[in-house]
């Protein structure tokens, strides 16, 4: 009688493992799946804007061309300047692959970024960047479609600053995310996410 307890004792922990077992994998299968199955992340949205010429400018400007976009605006004390300065200077180290490359600049500040101030600015540090700016609505809606953080700060004498999201975004030549330049990276960083951008 013994026994025969022990082995119904022994069968039910048997099943009882298998059944834990097979969960386990169903659910490891299903955590594969979705993995494997994820859309690949686009960002953005169309528009019709200006470009810093006062000509019409479309998200057809990113077409089947690796794009490095930076949200910021030409009122800006550090992050913006310092941001251009550097792609500026990145561009010039990729060499002939920087033909490769289109570099934008959008601004978060459209009512005091026209595209006379904008073409005077980024001639400061490169001709090969396109600016944008536009209908203050219509310039909102492409920063909240790019999920880029701005705030107006007040100053003196009924003045303003903003305050924004200081990232570039990195887009392959398919319009998907191949991942962002921190503020805080350094050159060599840099250079490695944006050859990678280009050779993609």
């Amino acid at each position: 009688m013994l026994r025969i307890f022990r082995y119904i004792i022994w069968a039910i922990l048997a099943a009882l493992s298998f059944a834990i077992a097979v969960a386990f994998l169903n659910k490891h299968e299903q955590r594969e799946t979705m993995i494997s199955s994820d859309p690949v992340a686009r960002v953005g949205a169309p528009f019709q804007l200006t470009d810093h010429n006062g000509l019409p400018i479309t998200e057809r400007v990113m077409a089947g061309q690796p794009t490095a976009i930076f949200f910021g605006f030409t009122h800006c004390p550090e992050v913006c300047p310092t941001t251009l300065q550097n792609l500026s200077a990145w561009s010039q180290q990729l060499g002939e692959k920087s033909e490769q490359l289109k570099i934008l600049f959008v601004t978060v500040d459209p009512r005091r970024d026209t595209p006379q101030v904008l073409k005077a600015y980024i001639n400061k540090f490169s001709k090969n960047i396109t600016a944008i700016t536009g209908n203050p609505n219509e310039v909102a809606q492409l920063i909240k479609a790019w999920h880029v953080y701005t705030k107006r700060i007040p100053l003196n004498a009924g003045d303003y600053t903003m305050d924004h999201t200081a990232s570039i975004f990195l887009i392959r030549r398919d319009g998907t995310l191949q991942g962002t330049i921190s503020y805080q990276d350094d050159a060599s960083t840099a250079l490695k996410k944006l050859h990678l951008l280009i050779s993609s």
